[in-house]
């Protein structure tokens, strides 16, 4: 069995992707292979998706960004969300670190804004592509502060993490469990976390609204994918499975440690919280004007 992955090798897609694999092909007797699919925010792997075969065997696992926000950005995407996926459930939800270098000249929030206010559109923030998640936050971020920055996109969350500690780019709003180990190492600074409450993991880092933007709440809530049509049977056994597989001890605390939110969300609870999420980032598109080239 096939999991897609629609985002490069070594970002937060990839990470989820593999966790919920291991205990699943446990649970299912069947071994799952994680297959990473970049391009176009995600739209490559979810086209791949929603054109395989509807017999259980081809999944995805994205983000927000892919079932949410791509259909306010594209006008050829090479699926329609509604029509040609059967959602399995939401998966987790994952917050940001906004990070810079560890040895960045920025300490703070208000260093970064007072910066940025002083010199706009010469401070440069990195994502994992035009309209994603990681991408739309920060675009929240300086409105909500009057500032300018740059965006600079990437082909995946993994690679634009990189940017920053390569001091390619000075900034970059990280998910939670991409960020850690690197934060420990100290190659990552966290100056705040996008969640409304302070990560466990790192209870010295501030949210954004202690550090002077309320009002900011953005994560990656990934969910699982089967196309169309999949027989209820099996959509049904796939998500008991994954709803089991997260509330084993083993993958919460893995997840726990990561600072990722097990959720575990059924298929009938999922067309209302996408239409909501959906809204969402759909006032943000609106409000930035923000368009894909």
């Amino acid at each position: 069995m096939t999991i897609v992955a629609p985002f490069a090798a070594g970002g937060s897609t990839d990470l989820i992707a593999r966790l919920i694999a291991q205990p699943l092909s446990a649970r299912l007797n069947q071994q799952f292979v994680v297959d990473n699919r970049a391009g176009a925010n995600g739209a490559v792997g979810s086209g791949f998706v929603a054109r395989a075969r509807p017999d259980g065997y081809t999944l995805l696992v994205t983000p927000n960004s892919t079932y949410a926000i791509n259909p306010h950005l594209y006008s050829n995407l090479p699926y329609n969300q509604e029509r040609d996926f059967a959602p399995i459930g939401l998966l987790v939800q994952n917050g940001f670190f906004l990070c810079v270098r560890g040895d960045s000249r920025f300490r703070t929030v208000a260093d970064l804004v007072a910066a940025a206010k002083a010199a706009p559109d010469t401070i440069s923030f990195g994502s994992g592509g035009i309209g994603s998640a990681n991408h739309l936050a920060p675009e929240m971020f300086a409105a909500a502060n009057g500032i300018k920055l740059q965006h600079v996109p990437y082909r995946g969350s993994g690679p634009g993490m990189q940017a920053v500690m390569s001091g390619e780019i000075p900034m970059s709003f990280v998910d939670t469990g991409v960020a850690l180990p690197f934060m420990r190492s100290g190659e990552l600074r966290a100056l705040a976390v996008s969640s409304e409450q302070r990560s466990a993991q790192a209870p010295d880092v501030p949210t954004l609204a202690e550090s002077g933007t309320p009002g900011l709440n953005a994560s990656s809530d990934f969910a699982m994918f089967a196309p169309a049509n999949t027989p209820q049977p099996i959509i049904s056994r796939l998500s008991e499975a994954v709803i089991e597989s997260l509330r084993t001890p083993d993958l919460r605390e893995r997840l726990q440690g990561l600072s990722i939110d097990p959720v575990g969300g059924t298929p009938e609870a999922f067309p209302a919280y996408l239409a909501a999420e959906s809204a969402k980032w759909r006032d943000v598109i609106r409000a930035r004007d923000i368009r894909v080239e």
